[in-house]
């Protein structure tokens, strides 16, 4: 019996192992970048070009910084930072003294934001001005010490800087009026600049990242990722990839925020290794500037989520074809399926070879992802990386293999995966398992199955499951007939207690700009696509479906509440 018939389908040149790996840090890679080539770019942020040499000299800096805080080894240091170079400042700094970043979402709220801070531990936390009084807040009830401020605009070119600060600074609330000791991250680098950290450097064991996770509970944890895990990772992708990116060449455009898992330990991971910049982009909502970012800075490899692909398929330059994306040879799509539609568009307007994938923040990215030249099979996430393994198995006892084609509980398991949770007790969440083959191995509560090549195909999330009249309803199966209507351009479906069915499909929908439809004809075009106990017995308009920052959509989050008027 092959146990890995995916290996079968991987591109010439891709190695079914990668072992032994090296006994590495990425701290290490950025010390090679800067003896051979120090003035390479590292960074792309908004025309900027930030050299190795010049983030390795502030990352030192700062590093003194943080001993002159009180940080030491195995401590945590947590950021509140949207895509910039502040961030991989602070980050490689935290490393050189042994600490652990903890990189949190600048969406969150005071209260969203104190949870994590209390659970890892954190003293120092560096923010964004825009969000410095949010952190003072969080800092009466936690155990904070320092909060260190930075603003956007100290990365800009000089004309920009210079534009920012006449016209967006004081008016975008940039303006932090810092108090009760605190300091900026400039004030530091110019205190500590020319020093060096003294501390001695982690190893591959030690704990990188703390990344928040909801887990298969919900409840926010937080994820140990090790440096040995951000290496194993990068090369696995570098692997993957072969060509697309030679190291020193090409870049790689970022648009996914840097407290998820994809661009904290995915391209973070394979650009520092193979020397390649990463094109920043602080927010991709700012469609207008993602357009320009890509246009400029000419990305080899593009990632994002499919309602980015959406919203970049629907911005007027692209859409009239004069945007010029031709860079592209590669662009990788995550964190939610990719409905058929979006992919044909979006390849057909770059030309590149885009590929879906899968992964959890827990399992960093021991993940499946379709062959970069090979088979490409819509509905399917791809088939494991090199040293990754997926099992399926029964959804309700984890000890019964299914068959090949048969749904059940997907497992992940490879060398990178993460060691547990931060602070939690053991047991409050039973993802991480020791099975009988001696291997830890993540229990995802996502249903799918494996066909006979190897590639895993995601039916949905166990609690995202429909049960109408007895009757198993995948909310993604309706999703998929509904995205291909003409009128619909974003689509999210879950179900709502029925008293006669138990439960029913409820659909929420985003008509596409100039079009026009009804909840009739919209249940018409399933009844042709659909068995009749699947067609939703609701159709919900909105003007907008509820996301997550990286543009999954919250499909807890959709209720007939915020129906728009028809």
């Amino acid at each position: 019996m092959n146990n890995h018939p995916w290996r079968s389908e991987y591109d010439a040149g891709v190695p079914a192992t990668l072992e032994p790996y090296p006994e590495r840090t990425l701290l290490e890679y950025i010390d090679e970048a800067v003896a051979l080539r120090p003035d390479a770019p590292a960074l792309l942020f908004k025309r900027a070009r930030i050299s190795y040499r010049e983030l390795q000299d502030t990352s030192d800096a700062f590093a003194s910084a943080l001993t002159s805080l009180g940080v030491r080894a195995g401590e945590r240091v947590a950021v509140v930072l949207p895509n910039c170079p502040q961030f991989f400042i602070v980050e490689l700094a935290a490393w050189k003294v042994g600490a652990v970043l903890v990189p949190l979402n600048p969406t969150y709220t005071a209260d969203e934001l104190a949870g994590p801070i209390t659970t890892t531990g954190a003293r120092v936390v560096v923010t964004l001005s825009t969000f410095y009084e949010r952190l003072k807040l969080v800092q009466q009830r936690t155990g904070l010490q320092h909060v260190v401020v930075t603003s956007i605009k100290e990365y800009l070119p000089f004309l920009l800087r210079l534009a920012f600060t006449l016209t967006l600074e004081k008016q975008g609330g940039h303006r932090a009026q810092v108090r009760d000791g605190d300091r900026t991250l400039p004030q530091l680098l110019k205190a500590h600049e020319g020093r060096r950290p003294t501390a001695p450097r982690p190893g591959p064991d030690d704990d990188a990242l703390l990344l928040m996770s909801g887990g298969t509970t919900g409840t926010p944890k937080a994820v140990r990722a090790h440096h040995g895990a951000l290496v194993r990772t990068g090369l696995q992708v570098r692997a993957w990839l072969g060509h697309v990116l030679p190291e020193w060449e090409g870049s790689y455009c970022l648009p996914l925020p840097m407290f998820h898992s994809y661009g904290a330990v995915g391209v973070q991971s394979v650009c520092f290794i193979g020397h390649n910049p990463i094109g920043l982009v602080p927010n991709p909502r700012d469609l207008d500037d993602l357009v320009q970012t890509i246009e400029r800075t000419k990305p080899a490899i593009f990632c994002g989520v499919p309602t980015l692909y959406n919203a970049l398929l629907n911005h007027p330059r692209v859409a009239s074809g004069q945007a010029n994306f031709s860079s592209m040879k590669a662009c990788v799509s995550g964190a939610a399926p990719l409905m058929a539609e979006t992919h044909e568009r979006f390849t057909t307007v770059t030309g590149a070879r885009v590929i879906e994938g899968y992964a959890l923040t827990e399992s960093l990215l021991a993940a499946t992802v379709w062959p970069l030249q090979g088979k490409q099979k819509i509905g399917s996430v791809g088939v494991p990386l090199p040293d990754c393994d997926v099992r399926i198995v029964d959804a309700d006892d984890a000890t019964k293999p299914m068959p090949t084609g048969e749904i059940g509980e997907i497992l992940i398991t490879g060398p990178q995966i993460m060691r547990g949770y931060f602070n939690a007790p053991e047991g409050t969440d039973p993802i991480l398992l020791m099975h009988a083959d001696g291997q830890r191995w993540i229990h995802t509560a996502d249903l799918g199955y494996l066909d006979a090549d190897g590639f895993l195909f995601v039916v949905d999330r166990k609690k995202d499951l429909i049960k109408m009249g007895g009757m198993q309803v995948w909310p993604r199966e309706i999703e998929e007939v509904l995205s291909r209507h003409p009128a619909v351009v974003e689509v999210g479906v879950r179900g709502f207690p029925d008293a006669a069915r138990g439960e029913v499909a409820v659909a929420f929908v985003v008509r596409r700009v100039g079009q026009a439809t009804t909840t009739a004809e919209l249940r018409d075009w399933c009844k042709s696509h659909l068995a009749p106990f699947k067609v939703p017995a609701r159709v919900v308009f909105m003007n907008e479906l509820p996301k997550s920052m990286v543009g999954k959509v919250l499909r807890r989050l959709l209720t007939e509440d915020n129906a728009c008027a028809t």
